[in-house]
């Protein structure tokens, strides 16, 4: 039997890709370091009222660092591509025949003979010459430009998403197996996140997996050595 042709991998197949691959990432920096903040305030006191408090705290802190942090990026980078846009309109309104000539050498570079390139470069100049060179020149698509209010609101949300796994593990568990569940609720979460990252990248599952869980399982080991180092008596 033979096998079945894979579909083509489009734009939007793409941007999907990675705004599920940013989510997946998002809830995994929840999940690590609200997981980390909860133990190690475990470590220094079975208060669950503190520890309650100082995981909200966390997350909200943690949500708005992630979405203040994807806005600038985001809009830094939406910023540079106007830019680019806007630089390669007026070249092709200035000197069209410098911006045909660089489209040409494109298409030539790419493995056609001088005389095809021309004649591919032609063609669709004629039809959209502007589409043809920040396709070729650039690959930004005009009307497909990331949100910034979008990604920070999708990265706000991934982490929130994250980092309720953590919280609700170790607030609504008996003080005497809190830590080992959580840490167990926390490696099962990674283990999780780390197999969809990697099915989503094509990488590969076990060494993502393990990646995620040891850097995660280390966070709370450290910040839980940390709180009993420091821990509050008598609370």
């Amino acid at each position: 039997m033979r096998d079945t042709h894979p579909e083509p991998h489009t734009h939007n197949t793409g941007s999907r890709l990675n705004w599920l691959r940013a989510s997946v990432l998002g809830a995994n920096d929840g999940i690590v370091s609200i997981a980390g903040l909860v133990v190690g305030v475990a470590g220094a006191t079975s208060s669950t009222n503190f520890i309650f408090t100082a995981g909200v705290a966390g997350i909200i802190a943690g949500a708005i660092s992630m979405a203040a942090g994807e806005y600038v990026s985001v809009s830094s980078s939406r910023d540079t591509e106007k830019a680019l846009l806007k630089k390669e309109k007026y070249e092709l309104e200035h000197y069209p025949k410098e911006e045909l000539a660089e489209l040409t050498d494109i298409y030539e570079k790419k493995g056609l003979s001088r005389q095809t390139a021309m004649i591919v470069a032609k063609e669709l100049s004629v039809k959209d010459a502007y589409a043809a060179h920040i396709d070729a020149e650039l690959g930004i698509d005009p009307n497909n430009l990331t949100n910034p209010w979008h990604a920070a609101f999708a990265s706000a949300a991934s982490f929130l998403v994250g980092a309720t796994i953590p919280i609700i593990a170790i607030v609504f568990t008996p003080s005497p197996i809190r830590v080992p569940f959580t840490f167990g609720a926390v490696v099962f979460a990674l283990a999780c996140t780390g197999t969809i990252s990697a099915k989503i990248g094509g990488a590969n599952v076990t060494r993502a997996v393990l990646r995620v869980v040891t850097g995660g399982a280390f966070a709370m080991a450290v910040t839980y050595g940390i709180g009993r180092i420091f821990g509050i008596s008598g609370i």
